[in-house]
């Protein structure tokens, strides 16, 4: 009863992914249509132009934030590498892909998954950097550094917390997890090389996938 209980729970992570990635379809369809206007460099244009510039404005733009995003950034990645090779250990040593842990498995088509959604919006632009970085215009939404924040970290203290079974290692790991999660969102906000929008975009978005993810590995 316990077990079909746990999976059951699964039906409630599904529906808020469902119900966060719909909203997700939807804000991208106001930022195409409500309060464009060319705020952008080289006069590129932006959906939710006056609350967009208002914080633009009121935040600047600090590069120092920026080196550090990139390097927390990093710091994310590897995090993300780390269990990859735990399923590449598993299945060496167990000589089966059928016996690697199956949220492992699950983890890996989720980062499959967030690379796909990170490809697809460097083709279908929706917003442009509110700044230059290099020598054109750049894809800026959602923020791929929200969602390496949200999805690899949140991913993370999910498997942390089912995987360490010492209490004091699990919260250190899981503290640190949501410290470094919120850290690279706030950095990358404060460094205004991103929209307000494209923060909150990459926010949504990560939160649907993070709750499909949950739900599976309820599921399995």
């Amino acid at each position: 009863m316990g077990k079909r209980s746990y999976r059951n729970s699964s039906g409630k992570y599904f529906v808020t992914s469902i119900i966060l990635f719909i909203a997700f379809i939807i804000f991208i369809l106001v930022l195409k249509s409500v309060d464009i206007q060319a705020i952008g460099p080289l006069e590129s244009r932006v959906g939710l132009a006056t609350i967009n510039g208002i914080v633009k404005d009121a935040l600047g733009v600090h590069m120092i934030w920026y080196e550090i995003t990139e390097v927390l950034g990093i710091v994310a990645i590897l995090v993300a590498a780390s269990f990859a090779l735990l399923g590449g250990y598993q299945l060496i040593t167990r000589r089966s892909l059928m016996k690697v842990d199956r949220d492992i498995i699950a983890l890996g088509v989720f980062y499959v998954v967030v690379v796909a959604f990170y490809v697809f919006f460097e083709k279908f632009i929706v917003n442009y950097r509110p700044v230059i970085l290099e020598t054109e215009l750049e894809a800026s939404f959602p923020s791929s550094h929200t969602m390496v924040a949200v999805c690899i970290m949140g991913s993370a203290m999910y498997q942390f917390y089912h995987r360490i079974n010492n209490l004091t290692i699990r919260n250190l790991c899981v503290v640190v997890s949501g410290i470094l999660m919120v850290a690279i969102m706030g950095g990358r906000m404060i460094s205004g090389v991103h929209w307000f929008t494209d923060i909150m975009g990459g926010i949504i978005l990560s939160g649907s996938l993070i709750f499909g993810y949950i739900g599976v590995c309820k599921k399995l």
